[in-house]
């Protein structure tokens, strides 16, 4: 009697068991199930550049919106911008530039988070050296990646507003990327650098601490940021809620100085070939981290400053770079849910 009875509670409590393991994972896949699935296209593979995404992902800020969002990289704004409109890709970090091109010709593309609030370039010189100023720069060599890079374009109108012409108060010396800039520096070939933030990341790494000379006014000249169909914006504005939410809650965590070796951790499961690297890493994630805090906070992360597009529209025109203004300007960006995503 009492093995019938041992074998009765044996088998009611494998029934039970097997009941547990079946409501867990039905609940699991329900929850799954219940998850929006996001894709978010990146210009380039580093994780660090876009690291409050694997924030959001690693703290299970997403999954806090309901969202089960999938980051993938590609080569450059324009493959980022043609995903999107494909509908490849719910969500994409192209540049302001591109996004302009990109308007004027017809596509309904907006620009709805600032993730660089800051320009991603920078004219660059080494901390113990004598200079503060772009024009303290008179009279010396300034290097550059390439002769006709972005870089130049950014770097040019800084050094006329200081009053200095090229070729006569300054020379421009094309001198490589990053290792090759530093050793640049180290020769004594150039006294300042058109660094963008991989390039300044990696001199430091290299041992040169370094000084950003930038005038406040070209920062405003800001970077990348995420965009989406102005038809997905009006059909999910629920998930670009979220999504911004998150981002933002991403951006604010990689920016308590206790958190960094975690966010580390977290870019390195995005991109772990670019993690084995500590200490460029690092570096990089110092310089992105500043370069995601805006000038001024008021208006919260994620803000398009209506002034900062101007100056990227007026510049595009200068440039050649569109053959005609725009119509609506504003229709190129929006702060609709910017107030949402900072809680305000």
């Amino acid at each position: 009697m009492m093995r019938r009875m041992f074998t009765r509670v044996v088998f009611c409590l494998a029934v039970l068991l097997a009941l547990t393991t079946w409501a867990t994972a039905e609940a699991q896949a329900q929850a799954k199930k219940a998850l929006t699935e996001l894709t978010v296209l990146a210009p380039g593979p580093s994780a660090v550049l876009t690291y409050s995404f694997f924030v959001a992902e690693g703290e299970g800020y997403f999954r806090d919106e309901g969202l089960d969002a999938k980051w993938e990289a590609v080569d450059g704004s324009s493959q980022v911008l043609q995903a999107v409109a494909a509908g490849k890709a719910q969500i994409g970090r192209p540049g302001p530039g591109p996004i302009l091109a990109a308007r004027a010709r017809g596509l309904d593309v907006v620009f709805l988070y600032n993730l660089y609030p800051k320009s991603l370039f920078g004219l660059m010189a080494k901390k113990d050296s004598p200079y503060k100023t772009p024009g303290d720069l008179k009279g010396k060599v300034i290097g550059v990646g390439t002769a006709d890079g972005a870089e130049v374009a950014f770097i040019r109108p800084m050094l006329v507003d200081a009053g200095m012409k090229e070729g006569k108060d300054y020379t421009f010396l094309p001198v490589g990327d990053g290792g090759m800039a530093a050793a640049a520096f180290l020769r004594g070939d150039i006294e300042a650098y058109a660094a963008s933030m991989s390039d300044a990341a990696v001199i430091t790494r290299r041992g040169l601490a370094m000084r950003d000379l930038t005038p406040e006014k070209y920062l405003a000249y800001f970077g990348n940021g995420f965009v989406a169909m102005g038809s997905y914006i009006k059909q999910n504005p629920e998930v670009i809620k979220g999504f911004g939410r998150a981002m933002v809650r991403g951006t604010k965590f990689g920016m308590v100085k206790a958190n960094k070796d975690k966010v580390l951790q977290y870019c390195k499961k995005g991109n772990p070939q670019e993690g084995e690297d500590v200490a460029l890493s690092s570096a990089l994630l110092d310089i992105t981290v500043d370069r995601m805090t805006p000038l001024d906070m008021s208006n919260g992360l994620g803000y398009n400053p209506p002034a900062g597009w101007k100056l990227w529209h007026d510049s595009s025109l200068a440039s050649g770079f569109l053959k005609a203004p725009l119509p609506k300007l504003e229709a190129a960006y929006s702060n609709e849910f910017v107030k949402y995503w900072n809680g305000k």
